[in-house]
Formats: C-alpha cells, sequence, structure tokens
C-alpha cells in the first residue's frame, strides 16, 4: 500500500534528495580542488571538464529517477507536487554546494590572493587605487560565490524539475497497463 503524499512528505523527500545531491555536487567540487594541486593546466581543464559534465547530466538522470521513486512511493502525486519536490530539493541541494564552495574560498590562503592580485595589477597596469577596490571585492568574494552558486543551483533544478515532472507523468501514460491491472481480463464498466 502506497503512502498518502502531503506537504510534510515532500519536504522530507526534498530534503533526502537534495542531501544527496549536493554531496555529489560537493563530491565533483572536491574532485576539481585536488586536481588543481596538481598544478597541470592541461590535466585540470581536462578533470573539470569531466565533472562538471557528469555532475551536470547526473542530475538529470538521478532527478528522474527520484520523481519516479516518488511518483510509485506515494499515492496522490500530481504534476505539481513532483515540481515542488524538485524544486526544494534544487534550494536545499544548492545551499549545501554554494555553502561548500563558499567555506573553500574563506579558507584560500590571503597571500595566494595577494599573489593573484599582483599578478593581475601588473599584466593590467593598474593604479593603487584599483588594486585597492580589487582588494576589496576579493574579500566579498565567498559571500558572492555563496548567493550566485545557489541562485544558479535554484534556477537549475526549477527549469529541471519543471521538464522532469511532466516527463514522468507522461512517460507513465505510454508505459502501458499497471502493475496491478491484469490485461487478459476486461474492464467492467
Amino acid at each position: 500500500m502506497k503512502k498518502k503524499m502531503d506537504n510534510t512528505a515532500l519536504w522530507n523527500e526534498a530534503a533526502v534528495t537534495g542531501l544527496f545531491f549536493g554531496a555529489v555536487s560537493i563530491g565533483c567540487l572536491m574532485g576539481k580542488q585536488l586536481v588543481a594541486g596538481t598544478g597541470n593546466a592541461f590535466l585540470i581543464q581536462a578533470v573539470s571538464l569531466v565533472l562538471w559534465l557528469a555532475e551536470f547530466v547526473g542530475c538529470i538522470v538521478l532527478m528522474r529517477q527520484r520523481m519516479i521513486r516518488l511518483r510509485d512511493t506515494y499515492s496522490g502525486v500530481s504534476i505539481q507536487d513532483s515540481y515542488k519536490f524538485g524544486r526544494r530539493a534544487a534550494l536545499l541541494s544548492g545551499l549545501l554546494l554554494a555553502s561548500a564552495q563558499a567555506l573553500i574560498l574563506m579558507k584560500m590562503p590571503s597571500d595566494s590572493m595577494e599573489t593573484m592580485i599582483g599578478q593581475l595589477a601588473q599584466q593590467f597596469q593598474m593604479s593603487s587605487s584599483e588594486i585597492d577596490s580589487m582588494g576589496a571585492f576579493v574579500d566579498k568574494l565567498p559571500l558572492w560565490t555563496f548567493i550566485f552558486q545557489w541562485i544558479y543551483c535554484f534556477l537549475y533544478g526549477t527549469v529541471l524539475s519543471a521538464i522532469m515532472s511532466r516527463y514522468v507523468f507522461i512517460q507513465r501514460l505510454f508505459d502501458g497497463p499497471q502493475d496491478n491491472d491484469d490485461p487478459s481480463q476486461p474492464d467492467e464498466q
């Protein structure tokens, strides 16, 4: 017997899914950080591209699987419920990923940031006021990274949820008889 869908169940399922998506995304982020430590530019670019692709496509496949699981586990799940589920999962996973990225930026050594600013100032022949304003921006970089990463994850998850919620229910229409239907028995009407 299927469980009844309500708002609490929807939040619980979205929290579990958001935690899972966030863990996958943070794992990809950590993989990129580990490869960045090698200093090999080609390897960094190649691994970053592969991990980004895996994360992008993986989120699509995982969202589909989680929405199908939601549809099959609970009774009375509508397209709107699966859409809300996806948006909430995106909100929560984005929070985790944005927090992890901001934490990484906050832990970045200040001398490496100063070296980077110095190299940029030398390359672009910046004045001291421009260097100071760049330093002020770098100080707020974790905050801006957090905000924009969270917005990006939420928007990506919202669009993905809008597409997948309809796909999951359209797919059910063309699946044929359901498990509890016996195709050999005529309909009694």
